[in-house]
């Protein structure tokens, strides 16, 4: 059973939030950071992304940069625009897009449920990622940035939410870049303590939707302070790491599509002659043409849509892995067809989140850069816990969640 708890949280005083949050350290490049940032020296950024208060072109993992991003959190909170909350809490945290509003609770998970499995993964982490958070985590001895959690739905929170966010909220704003709209409010009340902490402890597992090299890095290093305190109890704060949780219906996942640079020496009849082997292959024109369930995919080559539909008899729905659509496309398209085995490694792909829409997958296209886009089926959040029911992994670049949790709202130090 899950166990978190509610925490002292730092975050920025009500009139400086939107001066000090930003978008999630791995969204963006260096120069992006610095760029967004730019002359406000209370930006987030400042701490998440320290290099760029370097020279353009130091390297985001050299020693000074980890240094500074400590040097900066101090001095963050030793001028006020940071500081940490008198009392225990819980937060709830909304973010609203497209008109459709998610509500988390942002929470103190356990290192130990992420080590023995409570705290459930669906894609596999990369050590030098690991060790980046970890030292990030180390040097400023706090969970900067939360991760991102899913549960099953559950009647008690969301009561306990629905009444909560019908107040004002501690900060409500629209973020720059995207549009979308954050707000924060406090769970103070002891009562509502009690039944959140409660009622996680019935719910059997929690599931990383987005974070997993953040989860990794902060469990890593809550065990690693375990080991090297002689007088190790068990309830000290680094046990403990932040994670905002919502309930898996409320969560959104986005397409997450392919472009590919050639058809492996095939000409575009040669290669819509081989996919028909699998694939019912329409022709939909020059509008963009978007699948509309599983199973079906869009392809954009020469100028042209084509729906691509799996034949029949092709597919083992009982296989949690072999039935996604990033592995069916995978196996019978990029594999099969282009010769494309490592999604990772390769050169001759690269991958498009679904948030920039079917017109940046045309636009790569015609622009030269690519031959052809592939659009997918966005995977389901009921996919991704089977899954990790299933103790399998998800293939790469399979899920893009959306919106992003905004930095810098709530940060949770190691120590009490």
């Amino acid at each position: 059973m899950a166990v978190v708890k509610p925490f002292k949280g730092i975050r920025p005083p009500k009139d400086l939030v939107e001066q000090v949050e930003s978008r999630p350290y791995d969204v963006l490049d260096s120069e992006e950071a610095r760029a967004e940032a730019g002359d406000n020296e209370k930006s987030l950024y400042h701490i998440i992304k320290p290099e760029i208060d370097f020279p353009v072109g130091t390297s985001e993992y050299d020693p000074r940069v980890y240094e500074k991003a400590a040097e900066n959190f101090q001095k963050f909170q030793d001028k006020g625009w940071l500081k940490q909350d008198s009392e225990e809490m819980y937060y709830i945290y909304a973010q609203t897009m497209n008109n459709k509003t998610q509500f988390g609770l942002v929470v103190a998970a356990a290192v130990e449920d992420y080590m023995n499995g409570v705290i459930k993964k669906h894609e596999l982490t990369r050590r030098d990622k690991e060790e980046d958070r970890m030292k990030h985590v180390r040097v400023n001895n706090a969970n900067l940035e939360p991760v991102f959690f899913a549960y099953p739905d559950n009647a008690v929170l969301d009561s306990l939410v629905s009444r909560i966010a019908a107040t004002t909220p501690e900060y409500d704003f629209i973020a720059p870049i995207d549009g979308f709209r954050h707000q924060l409010w406090l769970v103070k009340d002891a009562e509502d303590i009690r039944t959140i902490t409660e009622t996680f402890a019935s719910i059997p597992y929690l599931y990383i939707a987005d974070g997993h090299h953040r989860s990794a890095a902060a469990a890593l290093v809550g065990a690693e302070k375990a080991r090297q305190n002689p007088n190790h109890r068990g309830d000290e704060e680094y046990n403990y790491f932040m994670a905002v949780c919502f309930p898996a219906s409320q969560l959104t996942i986005l397409d997450y599509n392919r472009v590919v640079k050639d058809l492996n020496g095939m000409s575009d009849e040669q290669f819509l002659e081989k996919l028909s082997k699998n694939f019912v292959v329409t022709k939909k024109g020059a509008e963009p043409y978007r699948p509309a369930q599983l199973h079906e995919f869009s392809l954009y080559l020469g100028g042209a849509w084509y729906s691509l539909k799996l034949k029949e008899g092709l597919c083992d729905e009982s296989d949690p892995i072999g039935s996604l659509d990033v592995s069916i496309s995978s196996n019978l398209i990029l594999d099969e067809l282009l010769g494309i085995k490592d999604l990772r490694s390769d050169k001759r792909i690269d991958f498009v989140g679904g948030l920039r829409g079917l017109g940046e997958l045309k636009r790569r296209v015609d622009s030269g850069e690519m031959k052809m886009a592939l659009a997918l089926y966005p995977v389901s959040m009921n996919q991704i816990m089977n899954i990790a029911d299933s103790g399998n992994i998800m293939p790469p670049k399979a899920t893009w969640f959306e919106p992003k949790l905004r930095s810098g709202l709530v940060i949770h130090k190691l120590d009490d």
